[in-house]
């Protein structure tokens, strides 16, 4: 059973910040947004949420979009596919000219309707998959995607920690992938992280198959230890992979663990305890409360509008969700000066003209080409040590690899 968080007590699992009819007024625009508060991610998705909401207030409190306020229409829909086409069709209904998404499998399911319907869908999945604007045009988010994550996660610990290894020089570093096979978040970057270790030459172990729900992992934790790994890639949701750090620990694994950036933050240690000693994670954005610009309003936001939750009981996805709420912006206010608010406008007159676009809230900066859609090239790599998370690398994929990146990587 997940451990219960009691201060989430008084979570609206409905925020409707303005109902109407659906039409807009002149002054209004009508954004949607779907979250997981009660299924299988909530355990990252409710801060998530919340952060949706509050940086929206926070738009709003500052100009909106060129003096127009957002209308936000923000649902839980459980991590529940057919729910997610149910509230995306709501949304069309609503006039809304944007949604703020969550899961990978609704995501990529969605993707080829939102693309026929020319709807802007900035979402909290970060799948490589939705970064060709061949397959997914309509499709962005403001982070690093998943396969450059688990690209820039393989390099870091096989420059910085393989060559501290007893074993360094004489065989190849050995990998095993821990991640629940039938989850298309969790298993998005599988094959980018198997090119990687092709590239790197990192043997590659059995991948072993963990539940997101999962509290006891004992046996794949054994199935490791026939293999010998000297590290683990994570790709599961902060429960489960806090569940795996402590039966490795328990059992003497004796690996090193590498992190997706879902399963990375300020919950592990809490839950994981010295277990998550040395864990290395991608983290594309600030940890709540770092110093980073806007931190201050992220926190301000915070306490205005759930004060019942404690700032140290906030995290990471706090920041996530306020990066793609201020990027959407940014894209509105562009399309909306160039008097074109329709969902191409946003795309085109938007997302398509950043270049070297800087949020703020500790995020490399941000460019979108009407050919590529990768947010990024840096994947930034914390490690937890000595009860904080501190950088110890920034991999640029693109200038490692120029080739790769231009010819071969885009939408794996």
């Amino acid at each position: 059973m997940r451990p219960k968080r009691n201060w989430w007590i008084g979570l609206a699992l409905l925020i409707v910040l303005g109902w109407g009819t659906g039409a807009p007024a002149a002054d209004e625009i009508n954004i949607g947004s779907l979250n997981d508060m009660t299924g299988a991610t909530s355990d990252v998705g409710k801060d998530y949420a919340m952060g949706i909401a509050e940086a929206i207030n926070y738009i709003n409190d500052t100009g909106g979009i060129n003096g127009k306020k957002i209308k936000l229409y923000q649902f839980d829909y459980g991590y529940r596919i057919p729910e997610a086409l149910t509230k995306y069709s709501l949304f069309k209904q609503k006039k809304c000219v944007a949604v703020l998404g969550w899961g990978t499998g609704d995501t990529e399911a969605l993707a080829p309707t939102v693309a026929k319907d020319k709807m802007p869908y900035v979402s909290a999945s970060y799948s490589g998959h939705l970064c060709d604007p061949k397959k997914a045009p309509y499709n962005l988010f403001f982070a690093t995607d998943y396969s450059s994550q688990v690209r820039g996660l393989i390099t870091a610990w096989y420059d910085k920690k393989w060559p501290k290894k007893p074993d360094y020089g004489k065989r190849k570093p050995r990998i095993v992938f821990s991640y629940m096979f039938a989850s298309p978040f969790s298993s998005a970057a599988i094959k980018a992280a198997e090119d990687q270790c092709n590239l790197l030459g990192i043997e590659v172990g059995p991948k072993q198959d963990i539940s997101l729900f999962a509290i006891d992992t004992k046996s794949q934790i054994l199935a490791m230890k026939d293999f010998k790994p000297d590290v683990v890639l994570h790709t599961n949701t902060v429960m489960s992979v806090a569940a795996t750090l402590r039966d490795a620990y328990a059992l003497e694994l004796g690996a090193d663990h590498i992190i997706k950036n879902w399963g990375f933050d300020e919950a592990l240690p809490m839950l994981a305890g010295k277990a998550a000693e040395g864990a290395m994670g991608c983290a594309p954005w600030a940890f709540f409360g770092q110093d980073a610009k806007l931190m201050d309003k992220v926190k301000e936001y915070a306490q205005k509008y759930n004060p019942g939750v404690p700032l140290e009981k906030r995290t990471i996805h706090t920041i996530q969700a306020w990066a793609n709420a201020l990027g959407l912006a940014e894209a509105m206010k562009r399309a909306d000066k160039a008097g074109d608010l329709t969902g191409e406008g946003i795309l085109k007159k938007g997302f398509e003209t950043m270049k070297d676009f800087e949020i703020g809230l500790g995020l490399a900066p941000v460019s979108f080409s009407p050919t590529d859609h990768r947010p990024q090239s840096k994947a930034r790599i914390y490690e937890y040590k000595d009860g904080k998370f501190v950088m110890m690398d920034e991999v640029d994929l693109k200038a490692r690899w120029p080739e790769k990146w231009d010819k071969e990587w885009l939408g794996w």
